[in-house]
């Protein structure tokens, strides 16, 4: 039987806590406070409704995300009485995971542990764990699982996770619509400043030509490359070419209403559709006519262009300098209001294309198992 995504995905949405949580890493230092002495604190005297809804709502998704895991692990039903044991069992993690995330906050100066926020995010995990149980005795997740066995092949979990990401990590501003994975530019300088001072700065590379702005068809076929790379993904697991066209037209949509509200997050609602240019318009009509192109397309063929089309597209993204405002926008991200949240859309926006690398090698390197249906 095929594995469950929500492993994966709770252990992703751990890592986005632990971000959150002990965010900025820095000043580490023994206060003289045990770590768990914020159990036993008095209630604090001043909250917001946005930090209650922030702690229930925050933990509410690694409820679900849990106790799908321990109520599926492969098998299409359990009992009812074991549902509500993964829904204990879930919560329980849950709970160990802020009350580690609220003792270590105890030695970081910027942050303050607290018990009413391990309190609601223990209880955002119960009722997340329970809507996740009731969703399975409704029958809903086996609808999900009949539905994925007709859509995908069996060995499908890690292009789902892929693309399930994929909608958050566009979320973080990019220089070029779609344009995941920029991190030369910013890598280069980081080994700079790590290695200064030290004889291991000679050992880094030197650029011997400034990186050059990308033209309008660059940026064209960076934004085609862009909607082509997760239609191809998911074409390599989709079984059916009309499914495949259907799934194309999806990632033109959500792809495009994910830029639009990474825009009106970073510059106002009024600028969300300020991006769409005439090459990023070109752009996204040119990779869906590809995609549609290429329905009938054996999987391991899918995966094997997504290869090429993530190579090209990462070595065009990665020899074009980021402009001055995209650098304001950034620095507004990770200064301002966005500063918790930044962490896992940038994680995402940098890593995503290069883990899918990774997935596609590893695809294209192994026979796909023989299916369990007809095709």
């Amino acid at each position: 039987m095929h594995k469950t995504s929500a492993w994966p995905l709770s252990l992703a949405y751990a890592a986005l806590v632990v971000y959150a949580s002990l965010y900025p890493f820095s000043g580490w230092h023994d206060q003289g406070i045990p770590a768990f002495a914020f159990l036993a604190s008095p209630l604090p005297k001043y909250w917001t409704g946005f930090d209650v809804a922030a702690n229930l709502v925050g933990y509410a998704p690694l409820g679900v995300l849990l106790a799908l895991s321990f109520i599926r692990r492969g098998s299409l039903r359990f009992a009812p009485t074991n549902n509500w044991a993964a829904v204990a069992v879930a919560t329980t993690v849950a709970a160990l995971l802020s009350l580690c995330m609220e003792a270590l906050q105890t030695f970081l100066p910027n942050r303050v542990p607290s018990n009413v926020d391990f309190a609601l995010n223990t209880a955002g995990a119960l009722a997340g764990a329970i809507v996740a149980a009731g969703l399975e005795v409704a029958g809903a997740i086996d609808r999900w699982s009949s539905f994925r066995t007709r859509w995908f092949i069996d060995h499908a979990r890690g292009a789902l996770v892929l693309l399930a990401l994929w909608p958050f990590a566009l979320l973080f501003p990019a220089s070029v619509p779609l344009g995941l994975g920029q991190v030369l530019e910013r890598v280069e300088q980081a080994l700079g400043e790590w290695l200064q001072d030290t004889p291991f700065l000679e050992w880094v590379p030197v650029r011997e030509v400034e990186l050059q702005p990308l033209v309008p068809g660059m940026e064209m076929i960076c934004v085609a490359l862009g909607v082509l790379v997760p239609c191809l993904l998911g074409y390599s697991i989709i079984r059916h070419p009309g499914r495949r066209a259907a799934f194309a037209a999806i990632v033109v949509l959500v792809g495009a209403a994910a830029t639009a509200l990474s825009a009106a997050l970073s510059w106002g609602p009024s600028h969300a559709w300020a991006w769409v240019t005439l090459p990023v318009r070109v752009g996204f009509g040119f990779g869906f006519l590809l995609a549609l192109a290429m329905v009938v397309t054996p999987r391991r063929g899918c995966a094997a262009v997504v290869l090429v089309a993530l190579v090209v597209h990462l070595s065009l993204l990665n020899h074009a300098p980021a402009s001055a405002y995209f650098a304001h926008t950034l620095q507004a991200w990770e200064q301002g209001r966005f500063i918790r949240f930044h962490g896992l859309a940038q994680w995402l926006g940098w890593l995503w294309p290069y883990a899918t690398l990774v997935y596609v090698l590893l695809r294209v390197s192994r026979r796909d198992p023989p299916s369990r249906i007809a095709e």
